[in-house]
């Protein structure tokens, strides 16, 4: 089922202006017969070769409410859990062990982190944005983390295992307080107020660095291991782009479909026989953690199964200063997330998420990260961006894929929560290298950042102010956030560094986020610089009817909740169903 919808808010506009100039013109008479001709002639070779903006994109196969046959589905979101795999390893093995934790701990707060991060998938899909985002687990929290876990009071524990819980119970007592920001900031619809001063202008460096902000984790990872990462990388693009119209089976487009399933399977096997024959014996240790599929000791560690539960690592412990260093990993996740819902979005065929709406994902966010804390899985969450990290990589693959369903998605939940509790056939897959998954980002965070740049489209890039607003937001979101990176190590807290931990912390997260930097930059830029001058070439016109639950009719298509609960409950709870013009 293909499903396209052709909306170009500048086709109304052009067509009343030409008719305007056209009964201006016959009503003057110094106005020539060949000078109309060659206006004429000129507009149609305008029109041969510009592209009229659009709602929507479309050439994607399904939208969020079209749905694949069920054997395609099961395989879609099958492909979904092995991409959310990179994050939710990378971050407990770069944690863990600086925590004091062994590999069996890593392996049970890799198990902890999936199964959360299924039911947060579920909730967001089923009553919050109903974007067809994975929520996941972020590196925005790894600031804030590392101050807790270099706290004084835990580093004066001598045994490693102790000093590993009660740092995780920490973890887990700030997560639970700094959740509330989101809470609040969601549901009171705080945050649907303040993105009425968001504009196409404004989010298109945002959404755009979402993706660019995370170039350190694409090739800088993937050369780490060449032999692995570049023949991944080169097979990727290879299936997903030039190989898309080879239909070995008629009816499905294999290549297109299915280019990560296929791609992982291959170079993993590939990346097993070099292991097995001895290839990096010998070799540095970074060419070993890299490469190898045996380094990880996952598989041995892992248990065949467990059944992760709340405050499995005992009571959280409570800090103020823990906690108001974690909030600012909250309000990074909190801008990251809303960049990601607007690639989401446009990349399963969707309007923009109106004002109530983003409030109403925000909040099921915050209750995501509450979840994170009373589980402990030693970080928060955000939409994954590879299809919203948060984890961002999984936004990408709805682009890459051309399948925007949500079914995929919620089906893909349920595989995270099934193999995290089947804990030896989940290490199996997440004993797949970095590199690879590196080589996937590579593709995956590029796409989302040119659908942010898309967003330029209904914006007039032929004028001065915006061009500057553009390129000094993406300029600085990428510039400010290297500075801060360069700077910060976990022993020095980075640039930021006074005798407020805390502190430190708090500011060392916000300016190390390219899409924070860049929404501050750009939403003050763009509500400051000649505002009622500009409101068309900001594109206002047709950023404001996605404001309101009403301003467009496929908003109620989109984005009302299943099982009549719109109509069933009224609390703001629920449907956070309050218009912000």
């Amino acid at each position: 089922m293909r499903l396209t919808y052709e909306r170009n808010y500048s086709a109304s506009s052009s067509s009343s202006s030409s008719s305007s100039s056209s009964s201006s013109s016959s009503s003057s008479s110094f106005i020539s017969a060949s000078s109309l001709g060659s206006f004429l002639k000129e507009l149609y070779q305008m029109a041969e070769y510009s592209h009229p903006p659009m709602d929507q994109l479309q050439d994607l196969e399904y939208c969020i409410d079209s749905n694949p046959p069920w054997a395609e589905t099961i395989l879609l979101a099958f492909q979904n859990y092995i991409l959310m795999l990179g994050t939710s390893v990378m971050i407990p093995t770069l944690l863990v062990h600086a925590m004091g934790g062994s590999n069996g701990d890593k392996a049970r707060v890799i198990q902890t982190l999936l199964f959360v991060s299924g039911i947060n998938t579920l909730l967001q899909a089923l009553f919050g944005t109903r974007l067809p985002a994975v929520v996941g687990g972020s590196f925005a929290y790894v600031i804030p983390i590392a101050y807790i876990i270099n706290d004084s009071s835990l580093q004066r524990i001598t045994d490693d295992h102790e000093r590993f819980i009660q740092t995780m119970r920490a973890i887990q007592g700030a997560l639970i307080v700094a959740s509330s920001i989101q809470i609040i900031l969601g549901y009171s619809q705080v945050w649907g107020l303040f993105s009425r001063f968001f504009s196409p202008l404004g989010i298109a460096p945002v959404v755009g660095l979402v993706g660019l902000g995370l170039f350190q984790r694409g090739f800088p990872l993937l050369g780490n291991c060449v032999e692995i990462g570049i023949p991944m990388l080169l097979l990727v693009i290879g299936l997903s782009q030039y190989l898309k119209h080879v239909r070995p089976f008629r009816d499905l487009p294999i290549f297109e479909r299915f280019p990560v399933l296929i791609s992982v399977t291959i170079i993993w096997i590939y990346s097993v026989i070099l292991t097995a024959s001895g290839a990096y014996r010998g070799k540095p240790y970074t060419t070993q953690i890299s490469c190898r599929t045996d380094r990880a000791n996952l598989i041995s560690t892992a248990p065949w199964f467990k059944f992760p539960y709340p405050l499995q690592w005992g009571p959280p412990t409570f800090s103020a200063g823990h906690s108001f260093a974690m909030m600012s990993a909250v309000l990074v996740s909190m801008v990251e997330s809303t960049g990601a819902y607007k690639a989401a979005s446009r990349l399963a065929i969707a309007t923009p998420p109106p004002a109530y709406v983003l409030s109403r994902g925000i909040g099921w966010q915050g209750i995501g990260i509450l979840l994170d804390g009373l589980f402990g899985t030693g970080t928060g969450s955000t939409v994954s961006v590879s299809h919203a990290n948060v984890s961002r990589e999984n936004v990408g693959l709805l682009g890459l894929t051309r399948v925007g369903s949500r079914r995929v998605v919620q089906i893909s939940a349920g595989f995270m929560i099934f193999f995290s509790c089947l804990g030896k056939f989940g290490a199996v897959f997440a004993s797949i290298p970095i590199p690879i998954f590196a080589a996937l980002y590579c593709v995956l965070f590029g796409l989302v950042a040119s659908v942010g740049l898309s967003f330029l489209q209904f914006t007039n890039m032929n004028c001065m102010r915006n061009l500057v607003i553009t390129g000094l937001s993406l300029f600085l979101g990428i510039s400010i956030p290297q500075f801060f990176n360069e700077y910060w190590n976990p022993q020095h807290h980075g640039l930021v560094h006074t005798n407020a931990g805390w502190f430190n912390a708090f500011l060392n997260t916000i300016f190390s986020s390219p899409p924070t930097v860049g929404l501050i930059v750009a939403v003050f830029l763009d509500n400051t610089l000649e505002v009622e001058k500009s409101k068309k070439d900001r594109g206002m016109p047709w950023w404001v009817k996605f404001r309101t639950f009403r301003g467009d009719n496929r908003n109620e298509e989109f984005y009302t909740l299943p099982f009549n609960l719109n109509s069933r409950y009224s609390a703001q709870f629920f449907v956070g169903h309050v218009n912000v013009a």
